[in-house]
């Protein structure tokens, strides 16, 4: 059936209905036994919620890669009161980024490691889709804007509604650059409008949303290439675009999971190459570490909406690459050197190797790299050019007798040994290693998924950045790794990067001494919180991320230039309200900033576990604005940093004995303030992270990051066993499909050169001569472009369709290609005779006077059921539900007032009645609850 609304409801009918009697259970038990301690799934709504997207996530793997994608990138109108404007990014804005990319890349990466400079500029569209965001409220009619309307329409530009409203927004100076999350592989500018809509109207500015092309169709660095054509072509808009340049220090960078990923790995790109830095980044639930090295990744899956055994999906044509696996997908390694052709490490290290990988001095090895032209059949990665072959493979390829004699002593000859992709670090130091056989990430080969702009954690420097606001829940799967990104980030020298995995880059080595500066960074870990909470836009502590990301647009985008007195973080500016509400905390108070205690304060329960808020102040939270939370955790968190200055002052005093007299109050300068670390709780409020020794996946050597393990491995091939087993008849029907597209394929390629087809070898196709002309009804780019027929000599993974024949994206791409919209290496289109454009009619996919519908990785698809789709749906659902707990909020403030009044009231005229005075302990009592009011 596919992913669809109806298939979805029918699947996650039972899990609501599964989810309330839960619920009801769960909080009957707790009231039976008197529990106060508050969890975040005692709030119905974020229960069901959460439950409702775990069971959507694992209704995606019991189907196809293309029917996620289908259902994800559908179309959806947006609502009436958001201004919701498409646009393509022109190819301009393309090749600008491609040449960009080629130009960090080195040629040796491009060939051993990218697989060439080609097959990833491929596309089907004619650019990448885009859309504008604002509110409607907030669009400008001002005479200005008006006359530059006037004056594009005199130059005889036909202006749309949309159109109208991009010059509209223009004078909106805030810019919100989001990227989408989705694994890299599915989801799009639809499932995350609402979002990104809320962000616009709450930064009173405007939204850029891009839907780059996903994967394993377009794999990386394809997405990364759209996402920086996004950044110039804001920057630098090519002509034809009606917005006017944006300056760099007016863009914020954001987005969740994926797209979080991919903007760390942008702002990268942006620093290496010297150009302009946007103003700061909101990063949630950033994915940056594709190996799964850290803990949490194995610890959190039970509570979190990532599947328990990652994304596996039903056999298509489109993936898994190889779904019959016959042979294996995980395999123990047989023989050392592994079998030809070469895979990416040895079985076992030499002496010299353990002694490199540890960082000891070692005798130095001869060095080559080698590409094979073959494809392994029992190999799920890519050709050989994305092979990186080690030293230590082509020494032993050279000796394959020394070998044995090389290896290091039984009892340490593993250890300090980092294995390279595929080759997977086991828990028994003496067990033969395992090797994955078939490629584990969607989004990128096993060989690449150390690679820095696939990883971003692994990076040799993330310092010299501009302003990251991190944000992630306690309990997802990522935690770990996004803690220790932000840290990384903050203090370079204190978290250096894995030397195994940038040793063979020289940039990479560069990077550590010419970055060195420490990016600012805060840090907000939500407890009880699951992957991307912004999701669950009702809830208390996600409204005030939403205002604590909005404030932090807000301001960093209008800090002044060159200034270095203010600070970069929205919390730590100085305010009337906030410095009274520093100077005179209000009684109470203590138990939510922690200022003292949480600093340094060691337990013996677990660092990372939720700590249970104050029952006493549960209705003071429920009765907050996000804007009034948002104020409160800002005066909190100036006080937190300014004690724990003054507390590093009297240390190093102490230390240093150079001065008696303690000036431990007095204003303090946050401007040099590096990182803010904090845990929010689940009615929002901030307290002070535990200090960096306490966090266990701060303790982590840096050895221990980026490497395959054996647990996580073996739970991704536990998973595909069963799914394998599961779905055998279908990948029998699989294989049959593609044998039949790869023929469809070349009888189209052949009849297209029957029908005169003159297509010129690429690598004399940069330019173009009075030769070039067409005869059938499609034209010839002007704009430097690349078709699937231009890779004769590169090694695109295997997934990518640009090096596919059997899938008919492929065939929808090359239709594109030979009869609509030709690259400039294609010197004449075909021209199609009568009985071709009769078999035409008879096939919905070839229309002989308008391109094919491109892949759904790229191309955004028609809504199914209209207004009725279930993406259109689920954000009504979360937008009622959000409107409607801020009314009861409202409204829960005003009872507490009145109700406050009329205890007091009472309270005071007992009090004068008896001629008494009130307790110490009621008046304790009444004065809390004023204060709450």
């Amino acid at each position: 059936m596919g992913v669809s609304t109806f298939s979805a409801a029918i699947h996650i009918t039972p899990t609501v209905v599964k989810t309330l009697i839960k619920h009801v259970s769960r909080k009957s038990s707790k009231f039976a036994h008197g529990s106060t301690e508050e969890e975040v799934t005692d709030d119905i709504l974020y229960d069901e919620a959460f439950n409702i997207v775990k069971s959507f996530i694992e209704l995606g793997t019991l189907n196809t890669v293309e029917s996620l994608q289908r259902f994800t990138n559908t179309h959806i109108i947006s609502p009436p009161w958001a201004s919701v404007s498409p646009v393509l990014i022109p190819l301009r804005s393309c090749n600008e980024a491609a040449d960009r990319l080629i130009q960090w890349f080195s040629p040796d990466e491009l060939t051993h490691v990218v697989g060439g400079e080609r097959w990833w500029q491929v596309r089907g569209l004619d650019g990448v889709d885009a859309e504008w965001v604002a509110d409607k409220k907030m669009l400008s009619y001002e005479k200005s804007v008006e006359e530059r309307i006037n004056a594009v329409s005199a130059e005889g530009r036909k202006l749309s509604d949309d159109e109208v409203d991009i010059l509209r927004m223009d004078p909106l100076d805030k810019v919100l650059l989001y990227i989408h999350g989705g694994a890299y592989f599915w989801g799009s500018i639809n499932t995350h409008r609402y979002q990104i809509i809320k962000y616009a109207r709450k930064i009173n500015g405007r939204a850029f949303a891009v839907n780059y092309r996903k994967a394993p169709q377009y794999p990386w660095p394809c997405p990364l290439q759209d996402v920086l054509a996004a950044y110039l072509y804001l920057t630098q808009p090519p002509s034809s675009a009606l917005h006017k340049p944006i300056p760099a220090s007016k863009i914020v960078l954001a987005g969740d999971s994926a797209g979080a990923g991919l903007a760390i790995s942008l702002l990268v790109l942006l620093r290496d190459l010297g150009l302009p830095m946007p103003a700061g980044a909101v990063l949630i639930s950033p994915w940056v570490d594709l190996t799964h090295s850290f803990p949490s990744v194995m610890n959190n899956i039970h509570t979190d909406i990532i599947p328990p055994h990652g994304f596996i999906h039903k056999p298509s044509v489109v993936w898994p690459v190889d779904p019959l696996k016959e042979h294996g997908r995980v395999k123990k390694s047989m023989s050392s050197p592994p079998p030809q052709p070469g895979h990416a490490d040895t079985l076992k290290p030499r002496a010299d190797r353990v002694g490199d990988d540890a960082g000891m001095p070692q005798t130095p090895v001869p060095s080559k790299r080698e590409g094979l032209d073959s494809v392994d059949d029992s190999s799920g990665s890519s050709p050989s050019a994305l092979r990186n072959t080690s030293t230590d493979q082509v020494a032993n390829e050279t000796s394959n007798s020394s070998s044995a004699s090389s290896l290091p002593s039984p009892e340490n000859e593993r250890e300090g040994w980092q294995p390279k992709p595929p080759k997977v670090l086991m828990e028994d130091p003496s067990a033969t290693p395992l090797e994955l056989r078939s490629q584990i990430q969607l989004y990128a080969t096993n060989e690449q998924l150390t690679h820095p702009l696939v990883s971003p954690v692994l990076n040799g420097s993330l310092g010299n950045l501009c302003p990251l606001y991190i944000i992630a829940g306690d309990h997802e799967a990522l935690r770990d790794e996004i803690i220790y990104l932000a840290h990384r980030a903050a203090y370079p020298e204190k978290f250096p990067a894995r030397e195994g995995a940038i040793k063979d880059s020289p940039r990479q080595m560069e990077n550590i001494e010419k970055f060195r500066e420490p990016t600012k960074v805060h840090l907000q870990v939500f407890d009880g919180m699951c992957h991307v909470l912004t999701v669950f836009t009702f809830h208390e502590a996600v409204k005030y991320a939403y205002r604590s990301i909005a404030e932090f647009v807000k301001h960093v985008t209008d800090l002044p230039a060159q200034n270095e007195e203010v600070p970069v973080f929205p919390e730590l500016v100085k305010g009337v309200e906030a410095e009274e509400q520093t100077a005179h905390p209000r009684e109470g108070d203590s138990g939510r900033s922690g200022v003292s205690n949480l600093l340094n304060i060691k337990s013996d329960a677990s660092p990372l576990k939720s700590i249970t808020p104050d029952v006493s102040f549960s209705l003071h939270a429920e009765s907050q604005s996000a804007e009034e939370l948002f104020e409160e955790n800002k005066a909190a968190t100036k006080e937190q940093i300014q004690e724990k200055i003054h507390a590093t002052k009297i240390e190093q005093r102490q230390r240093s004995e150079a001065q008696e007299t303690d000036d431990s109050g007095g204003s303090v300068d946050f401007s040099n303030v590096l990182m803010v670390r904090q845990r929010v709780d689940i009615h929002g409020h901030v307290r002070q992270m535990e200090v960096i020794e306490e966090v266990p996946c701060l303790q982590l050597h840096p050895d221990e990051i980026g490497l395959l393990r054996e647990a996580p491995a073996r739970r991704w091939h536990d998973g595909q066993q069963k799914w394998d087993e599961k779905f055998k008849s279908v990948a029998k029907r699989v294989q049959k499909k593609r044998k039949k597209h790869e023929e469809e394929y070349m009888s189209m390629l052949d009849r297209a050169k029957e029908l005169g087809l003159r297509h010129v070898d690429s690598r004399r196709s940069t330019t173009t001569d009075g030769s070039s002309s067409r005869t059938g009804v499609g034209v010839i780019q002007d704009e430097r472009r690349w078709g699937p027929l231009d890779l004769s000599d590169e090694s695109p993974p295997p997934s990518a369709i640009a090096a596919r024949r059997d899938t008919p994206d492929a065939l929808a791409l090359l239709r594109k290609t030979v009869y609509h919209t030709a690259p400039r290496t294609i010197r004449r289109l075909p021209k199609r005779k009568a009985k071709d454009v009769v078999k035409a009619t008879f096939d919905p996919t070839d229309d002989p006077k308008a391109p094919p519908k491109q892949s759904v990785s790229e191309q955004q698809h028609s809504a199914e059921l209209g207004p009725a789709h279930g993406l259109k749906i689920w954000a009504y659902l979360m937008g009622y539900f959000g409107e409607r707990s801020s009314h009861q909020a409202k409204k829960g403030t005003k009872k507490a007032a009145s109700g406050a009044k009329k205890v007091g009231g009472k309270f005071r005229f007992k009090a004068l009645r008896g001629n008494r005075r009130p307790s110490t302990s009621s008046a304790m009592e009444q004065r809390k609850s004023m204060q709450q009011v």
